[in-house]
């Protein structure tokens, strides 16, 4: 019988060795693929939040900076709202980005009332940060409604507004958590109306589809105009003032005089009217960001090159969006994040699982732990990340990926130990075998295709999650699912959202393939 043992061995355990060697693989791939520390600072990184209008400014300041750099700054678009562009910024993630007075001092400085843009730098500046540059436009909140159900209604202000609680209010999830938003503004006007959250894109779209009667918009948005909305006279005055100015470290101006000098030169140069144009631009003709900023500077006059046009017609066509020149670069920073993850996964979740699979309690522990783990959601496992690592991109991307593919896999890997026939366990024993060996020769052969499909499982739902490594500027097909939030564009929604699809498909075909190696007789 001992005979059989080294067979069995060799045949079952190649499969296994290989899972644990693509693992290794994944962690050179991510060693291999990270820029230099030199490399990262060479230009300043700017970011921007996840609306219209701060993608379009962050363009603004990026080719300005341009000429004056010795390499084009590196924009992260779209890392989210104010909570984690902010936390960016602090970490050191992002050097600068464009923000907006009153959201400085309330959900920053926690200063409320109207504060100056000095007394606003001077807040900031034992935080390591600074306040400058106002660009020369306010961007403030305001409630919108349709005009003509406004004009049945005689409402015309927040006051008026509170005489119909039967009106349903949709709000964005920021708007509805900030301190001079929704809690605030309820109080002053004595609002009953119970808000739903919604994307502010997206929130466009419900109010022309008469789903919602009310919703929060920017002063600046081009769609006010466009679907007919009458926005709500603040009568109370309850909305600071939010005037666009550049948040930055403190450290920017010596590291780069000459690109902050060009930036310096933007002071008062975009009027509310020239944004609202700019927003209109992107948001009603899907012309490119990049496009959008520098023909503004062009028409300015700020020594920025004319416009070529280059990229015009990449907000149109769906086909033009799908195999746009972006996609390669989004599927390898996608692949990489997938795989890097589940890797990390599969060397933490399968020595773990083993670990624990004899102590009923403990494995009870680590498996609830590991469940918890998926309950957090990935915003604020995001946020958290970046404030505990000190820095935004891959590294807290991969984490939550790698932390949110774990319980798949250590689960399945408990599972398929726990389904080796007690037979085939104490016939190891009988023969002499060590529980190490009847381990390695008999139970973890046999448990291999239940942890593959562990594995499975923890890649698929890698592949959809990592769409929100886009919110921190780690890439991956959601910056084409952000982007298209942010523009309520669906068609670019769809050319982020099938790649994403296709690849799950192709790792279900891979897989197919490796589970029907692993089963076939031998």
């Amino acid at each position: 019988m001992a005979a059989h043992a080294r067979p069995i061995h060799c045949s079952a355990m190649h499969p296994l060795r290989r899972l644990w060697l693509a693992a290794l693989t994944c962690l050179g791939l991510l060693a291999g693929s990270a820029p230099a520390p030199a490399q990262q600072q060479e230009s300043p990184r700017i970011g921007s939040k996840r609306f219209t209008e701060s993608y379009i400014l962050a363009e603004v300041l990026a080719q300005t900076a341009a000429p004056h750099t010795p390499s084009p700054p590196v924009v992260r678009q779209g890392l989210g709202n104010t909570a984690i562009v902010y936390e960016a910024l602090r970490s050191g993630g992002i050097d600068l980005y464009a923000e907006y007075t009153g959201t400085v001092a309330q959900e920053i400085l926690k200063r409320p009332g109207s504060t100056t843009l000095q007394e606003i730098d001077a807040g900031l500046r034992p935080l390591g940060l600074g306040a400058a540059i106002p660009l020369g436009f306010n961007d403030g909140y305001a409630l919108a409604m349709r005009a003509a159900d406004a004009d049945r209604l005689g409402v015309r202000s927040l006051s008026d507004l509170a005489l119909h609680p039967e009106l349903k209010l949709g709000l964005s999830n920021e708007f509805i958590g900030r301190a001079d938003g929704w809690r605030g503004l309820a109080e002053r006007y004595g609002l009953r109306q119970a808000p739903t959250g919604l994307d502010h894109g997206l929130a466009y779209d419900a109010i022309a589809a008469k789903q919602i009667d009310v919703m929060d918009i920017y002063t600046t948005d081009a769609k006010i105009d466009h679907l007919g909305l009458r926005v709500l006279e603040d009568d109370r005055r309850y909305f600071p003032r939010y005037d666009a100015v550049v948040l930055y470290r403190l450290d920017v101006p010596a590291r780069w005089p000459a690109a902050w000098a060009a930036l310096r030169r933007l002071e008062g140069r975009i009027d509310e009217r020239a944004m609202i144009a700019m927003n209109a631009r992107a948001e009603l003709q899907s012309v490119p960001f990049e496009v959008i900023a520098r023909d503004f500077l062009a028409q300015a006059g700020t020594g920025q090159g004319a416009p070529t046009g280059a990229g015009e017609s990449a907000g149109r066509g769906f086909m033009a969006k799908l195999f746009g020149p972006d996609l390669g670069r989004l599927a390898r920073q996608h692949l990489l994040l997938v795989a890097v993850s589940v890797g990390l996964a599969i060397l933490v979740a399968v020595p773990l699982g083993i670990l624990v699979f004899p102590h009923l309690r403990a494995r009870a522990v680590v498996l609830g732990l590991t469940g918890l783990l998926q309950t957090v959601p990935s915003i604020a496992l995001l946020a958290i990340l970046i404030s505990l690592v000190g820095v935004i991109g891959t590294v807290p991307a991969l984490i939550a990926l790698t932390l949110y593919s774990l319980l798949p896999i250590m689960r399945n890997t408990v599972t398929g130990l726990a389904e080796v026939p007690t037979g085939l366990r104490l016939a190891g024993t009988a023969l002499g075998m060590t529980s190490a060996q009847s381990l390695r020769v008999v139970q973890l052969p046999l448990a291999l295709p239940t942890i593959l499909a562990g594995v499975r499982t923890a890649t698929t739902i890698a592949i959809g999650t990592a769409t929100i490594a886009a919110f921190i500027g780690a890439g991956g097909f959601g910056e084409r699912i952000v982007t298209g939030l942010a523009l309520n564009d669906r068609q670019l929604l769809a050319a982020g959202a099938l790649p994403a699809a296709a690849l799950a498909l192709l790792s279900e075909a891979l897989f197919e393939i490796v589970e029907y190696f692993t089963r076939r007789p031998r």
